[in-house]
């Protein structure tokens, strides 16, 4: 049986769920993504890639959040838009665009901590923030240019009306022949996929690396470490594998009735898991604000010590 033959269950839980945790994301992941914007960018003086790519990581949050009030809206009137077709296509492309930068300036501070842990020597050189500007200012440029783009070509259709105006979902099957395609593909191999892959194993071998200096600085830096792999796993990775399925039923690989429905409804599961990463952030950020009190003994010590003891290194991952 073809998908195309197929019609999307209600999934009524949607209408509670996305209402709920958009509100919480808004109550706790607003006030804490702007205080850590405000103390990387504007308090502290002395850059590092690791608090050039956190600011960019807040703003990709920020971002995320100033759309959230139309969505809360929208859900909460059964998925029924009432704000005219362009404010759907500017909110809607904003919110999915800035939940891949999320990703990869998460994936950024991980290459950034990985360097630091298993290859000390090349990150010494390439330690400068000048580095990580050039990455986060280049990643902007992207998706921004992804992002106009998509909003220049109009305003998306969508396939069934009849419960209401959809905004972002039910698209027509020309909509997707014609344009969503090629943005699915490459945003689930380079925005998900290709990100995932290199957190879940750069991470660990750096969290190894770590674990055998044996220090409490190093011990908080493992306990970072674990959280943002704990971020990734739990509000990253579902999405990302329901995404494929997704993927996978609009190319007609999948044709069956009811996994179609099954995959409907773990998408609204996983697309608000997602947006409950904007929460836990600034839990990443207050378990890192102590990187910055503790950088001085680094340079004047532990620096010290790497130079006066051959192939002992001593390097802050948090």
């Amino acid at each position: 049986m073809s998908q195309i033959n197929c019609t999307d269950p209600e999934a009524k839980f949607q209408y509670h769920l996305f209402p709920t945790v958009y509100i919480l994301a808004l109550v706790v992941g607003l006030p804490g993504n702007l205080a850590a914007l405000f103390v990387y960018a504007v308090r502290i003086k002395s850059r590092t890639a690791f608090s050039v790519y956190i600011s960019n990581l807040a703003m990709a949050d920020i971002v995320i959040l100033c759309t959230l009030p139309f969505r809360i809206h929208y859900h909460l009137h059964k998925n029924n838009w009432v704000f005219g077709d362009f404010a759907c296509l500017v909110t809607g492309t904003l919110y999915f665009a800035n939940i891949y930068m999320s990703i990869c300036f998460m994936t950024c501070i991980c290459v950034d901590r990985y360097m630091a842990a298993v290859h000390p020597h090349t990150y010494l050189r390439m330690r400068s923030p000048k580095c990580s500007l050039v990455v986060s200012v280049g990643l902007w440029c992207f998706g921004g240019a992804a992002i106009l783009i998509f909003i220049l070509m109009g305003p998306l259709e969508s396939g069934d009306d009849s419960s209401g105006h959809s905004c972002f979902e039910n698209f027509a099957q020309r909509e997707w022949n014609e344009r969503l395609r090629m943005y699915s593909i490459v945003s689930l191999v380079f925005g998900s996929l290709l990100p995932s892959i290199i957190i879940l194993v750069c991470y660990p071998l750096a969290a190894k690396r770590i674990s055998m200096i044996g220090t409490k600085t190093a011990q908080k830096a493992v306990r970072v470490i674990y959280t943002i792999l704990a971020i990734t796993i739990l509000c990253f990775l579902p999405n990302h594998v329901v995404y494929l399925l997704h993927l996978l039923q609009r190319l007609e690989v999948i044709q069956s009735c009811s996994i179609r429905g099954s995959i409907y409804n773990a998408r609204r599961v996983t697309m608000a898991l997602v947006t409950l990463n904007t929460c836990l952030d600034p839990v990443l950020y207050y378990m890192t604000t102590s990187y910055f009190r503790w950088e001085h003994l680094k340079r004047t010590r532990l620096w010290g010590m790497v130079s006066r003891r051959r192939g002992v290194y001593t390097i802050s991952v948090t």
